[in-house]
C-alpha cells in the first residue's frame, strides 16, 4: 500500500482550509518516494507551495477554471472515454460496486470515476496492483498532463508523478485519439456554453466502448482485496 496515491489525491482535491492543512504531510510523503524522479518531486513541491500560499479564493477559482469549467480537463476519468452516454453510467456502477465490496462507501456527491477518489482507492492496494491499474488509465492521465503542460499549470506535476508510478505507458493509439479531440478554451464563453449544452459529448473512443476502460473495471474486479475501513472511519 502506498500513501503516495493519497498524497496526490490531496493535491488534486478542491482547495479548502481542511485540504490545505493536509499539504505538509502530503509534501513529506511525496518527497520521500524515490519512485518519483527528482524533477517531478521538485515540481510537486512547487505545486504544494502554490496551493498552500495562494489566497484561498484565488486557489479555488483557479481549480474550478481548470477542472470544472474546462471539460477537456475533467477529473472524471470515464467522461473522457464515454462522455455522458449510458456506457459511462454502467462503468461507474461497476466501479462503485467494487469500492463497496472493499468497504469503501462514497458520499452522495462523490463520483466513483473522479480521479482523487480513484487514487484514494489505489492507496489501499499493494503497490504492484495499484501500478497495474493505473497503467490501464495511462492514456487519459497522459492526455490530461499534456493539456495542463500547454497551459503551464503547476498541476501538471501530479500527472508526471502518475506516469512514473504506472506499470505501463499510455497506449499510443488511445492517447492519439484523445489528443485529437478539441481542447476547450474556458475563456471562449460562447464556445463553452455550446459545449456544455451538448447532451452526449465523447472525448476519445466512441460510445461503443474503450478496451482500456473496460480492462480497468475487469482487472479491478478480478483481484478482490481485504476491505479497508469506510471513508471517515477511525483507523
Amino acid at each position: 500500500m502506498s500513501l503516495t496515491y493519497r498524497a496526490l489525491a490531496v493535491l488534486l482535491s478542491y482547495p479548502t482550509e481542511a485540504t490545505r492543512a493536509l499539504l505538509p504531510a502530503a509534501a513529506d510523503t511525496l518527497e520521500a518516494d524515490r519512485r518519483l524522479p527528482s524533477l517531478v518531486r521538485r515540481a510537486l513541491a512547487r505545486l504544494v507551495e502554490e496551493i498552500g500560499t495562494a489566497d484561498l479564493y484565488e486557489a479555488q477559482e483557479r481549480y474550478v477554471w481548470l477542472f470544472d469549467r474546462t471539460r477537456s480537463l475533467s477529473l472524471n476519468l470515464y467522461e473522457h472515454v464515454h462522455g455522458e452516454s449510458r456506457d459511462r453510467g454502467q462503468a461507474m456502477v461497476a466501479l462503485l460496486e467494487l469500492y463497496r465490496s472493499k468497504g469503501l462507501e462514497l458520499s452522495a456527491n462523490e463520483l466513483p470515476d473522479h480521479l482523487p477518489v480513484f487514487l484514494e482507492f489505489l492507496s489501499t492496494l499493494p503497490d504492484d496492483e495499484a501500478a497495474s491499474l493505473l497503467g490501464e488509465a495511462a492514456h487519459v492521465l497522459t492526455a490530461l498532463g499534456d493539456r495542463l503542460h500547454k497551459r503551464q499549470s503547476a498541476y501538471r506535476a501530479v500527472f508526471g508523478a502518475l506516469a512514473a508510478l504506472a506499470a505501463d505507458p499510455a497506449d499510443a493509439e488511445a492517447l492519439a485519439a484523445l489528443l485529437a479531440e478539441p481542447d476547450d478554451n474556458p475563456d471562449d464563453l460562447e464556445a463553452m456554453d455550446r459545449l456544455w449544452a451538448e447532451t452526449a459529448v465523447t472525448f476519445g473512443p466512441s460510445d461503443v466502448g474503450c478496451p482500456k476502460a473496460d480492462a480497468l473495471v475487469k482487472a479491478m474486479n478480478a483481484n478482490p482485496r481485504p476491505a479497508r475501513p469506510r471513508a471517515g472511519a477511525a483507523a
